[in-house]
């Protein structure tokens, strides 16, 4: 008799199965659901009351100062201590300032304009010190709830989640907005994170694999950076999406472009928000259905080079749905990156570290998306809100260009996922 062995499926729905796994995915979507609202919300309303985009790109600057200053300890502090407990502090602590924008910014309680604006970059300077927990508490956690063969499809849906999030939230954010105004918005950001904090408590966890010294916190420090600086393809990896980003990113300034250039107010702002994740979130599902194998550094060179051509393409356009088109396609190819660059840290971490490395990650993605924000609003003032765009896109095809002359290893490496 001839036994015939079943073969595994190429499609990877079982990760869904997990419990745990489930309640951290919907736990960070309606995270990311309500900061991404928070933000079309934020963004307009400065816009409106200062119409500087140089305000617009200081409000990335005041979330990436305490959210940098605090990564290292953030992450030393997950390390040794219970990811679980940190985690759900810090979304408890997002969630009372969300509750404090709400109360005021919404209007709720009056309050002049002037000071407003002070309220609301104090808020965000808030936020960046929670999300520095945020960060390396939810990817410790992702690798206790998920075995490592199940990773590449687990950092994909996870990904596939957070764009859906994007998808949706701020197109609703800018449409709410635009029809009842921010009394009526500030509500939405407000129950997402609520409902955050109660979708946390859904997540099980009973053990943490630490490490069985325990170093001070500065000497736990530099052995994270020491880990990152001797795996050199995880530091070239972040300073690539570092550099890409901080340059080619022009998020913070979508409510100029859709005021100035556009003219579609605060509804296609929400749209123009929104249009990223359309592309990202089905190459993102299709990535989790199928996920990768091996996961190539060349492809992520290659698809943050695309990711430049798109923001030079958007900076120049001056159609709405052309504008639209470009940013679709760069959410497609950043998703890419996204889950490359997820994949590997999870694979190349080993367990004791993976708080510090996260953090150190953290602390390279918030100075490209944070600071990049800050680097859009300062160069729109001084080239021009277009030029200044296009500039960005080139900055980073230039970026990519001399990453992949200068590093052989970013050329040519390939992770085999099961056997890594």
């Amino acid at each position: 008799m001839t036994t015939i062995q079943k073969q595994p499926s190429k499609y990877s729905f079982g990760v869904l199965k997990i419990r745990n796994f489930r309640a951290l995915l919907f736990t960070r979507m309606f995270i990311m659901m309500a900061l991404q609202a928070q933000s079309v919300i934020v963004g307009w309303q400065i816009y409106s009351i200062t119409k500087d985009p140089f305000m617009l790109g200081l409000t990335g600057l005041a979330e990436a100062i305490p959210a940098i200053t605090c990564a290292l300890f953030a992450g030393h502090v997950v390390d040794v201590g219970k990811p679980h407990f940190i985690y759900r502090s810090a979304i408890f602590a997002l969630a009372a300032n969300t509750l404090v924008l709400f109360t005021f910014a919404g209007g709720h309680v009056a309050m002049d304009q002037s000071w407003l604006i002070y309220l609301i970059y104090g808020a965000i300077f808030f936020s960046g010190l929670a999300r520095a927990f945020v960060v390396p508490s939810s990817f410790t956690m992702l690798s206790l709830v998920v075995k490592r063969e199940e990773m590449p499809s687990a950092a994909a849906w996870m990904g596939t989640g957070f764009q859906a999030a994007s998808i949706l939230s701020p197109a609703l954010a800018g449409l709410i907005y635009g029809g009842y105004g921010p009394t009526v918005a500030w509500a939405m950001p407000a129950m997402l994170m609520t409902m955050a904090f109660i979708m946390v408590h859904g997540i099980k966890v009973t053990s943490h694999p630490r490490g069985e010294i325990r170093e001070s916190a500065v000497k736990s420090i530099k052995a994270g950076w020491k880990f990152i600086w001797e795996k050199k393809i995880l530091l070239n990896m972040m300073a690539l999406d570092m550099f890409a980003v901080l340059f080619g990113g022009a998020v913070a300034m979508l409510p100029a472009i859709a005021e100035d250039v556009l003219h579609v107010g605060s509804t296609g702002l929400g749209l123009l928000r929104a249009a990223p994740a359309v592309g990202a979130v089905f190459t993102t599902l299709y990535l989790a259905i199928l996920p990768m194998r091996h996961v190539s550094t060349a492809r992520l060179l290659f698809v943050v080079g695309a990711f430049g051509l798109c923001m030079i393409g958007f900076g120049l356009s001056t159609s709405f749905w052309l504008s639209m088109l470009f940013l679709v396609a760069s959410g497609v190819f950043d998703s890419v990156s996204m889950t490359i660059r997820a994949t590997l840290m999870q694979l190349l971490t080993p367990d004791h570290m993976r708080g510090r490395v996260s953090s150190i990650s953290s602390m390279f993605i918030i100075s490209s998306n944070e600071i990049g924000a800050f680097e859009s609003g300062t160069a729109a003032r001084l080239l021009g809100l277009v030029p200044s765009i296009v500039f960005g896109g080139v900055c980073t095809l230039g970026i990519v260009a001399f990453i992949t002359v200068m590093s052989k290893q970013m050329r040519q490496t390939v992770v085999d996922v099961k056997n890594t």
